[in-house]
């Protein structure tokens, strides 16, 4: 695990992107995704899922890795982990799942950096809340994002019915419309860091 205040950032430029098998979701709305929450909830207790924030600039600015589904929704790259998993391992292996290539040796070495920000959902609703209300005993879902350092050049390959985006800083500020709660505050969030911009 990575600990530093300073995030080196690389231009998009020197990313390199493919495609691969279609990754479809297992829910086709959010009722279905929060019934199977429930379902799930009742068989291994709170859903704990990690999500990693990846960090490239363009025109010296940051930009975030958002995975877009059809026209409109948005998410980070992650997913609900395994009961009992390593909260770092579970998020590489979910890494390599969205965004990792088939072939093992083109796979990027993730290296994860620290959690900046844990969500919870308290009920089978879609809000969710960066506390646990205090009233709430037993949170449904616990929600953690973690910094991703990026190598210099990576290769991503991205399932084809999902877009990869690179969001800049400032469209994601405030923008709970369009992004929702958690990807909106993520500038408030990463602005305790240092960005190292690498034009080369």
């Amino acid at each position: 695990m990575v600990t530093s205040s300073l995030v080196n950032t690389y231009p998009l430029a020197s990313y390199t992107f493919g495609t691969k098998e279609p990754k479809m979701e297992k829910d086709t709305s959010v009722a279905d995704r929060l019934a199977r929450m429930k379902v799930n909830y009742m068989k291994e207790g709170m859903r704990t899922s990690v999500e990693g924030i990846l960090l490239v600039q363009e025109h010296n600015h940051p930009h975030i890795l958002l995975l877009q589904i059809g026209n409109t929704f948005c998410k980070l790259p992650g997913g609900r982990l395994k009961p009992g998993e390593n909260e770092i391992e579970g998020l590489k292996r979910k890494l390599t799942s969205k965004l990792g290539a088939t072939v093992p040796a083109l796979v990027p070495d993730w290296q994860i950096g620290e959690c900046v920000a844990v969500w919870w959902r308290p009920n089978f609703e879609t809000i969710m809340y960066p506390y646990c209300p205090p009233h709430i005993t037993k949170p449904k879902e616990c929600k953690k994002l973690y910094l991703v350092h990026l190598s210099e050049r990576e290769y991503f390959a991205v399932p084809k019915n999902l877009k990869l985006l690179a969001v800049p800083l400032f469209e994601l500020y405030d923008n709970v419309q369009r992004y929702g709660p958690v990807i909106s505050t993520i500038p408030q969030q990463l602005s305790r860091f240092q960005f190292n911009m690498i034009t080369k």
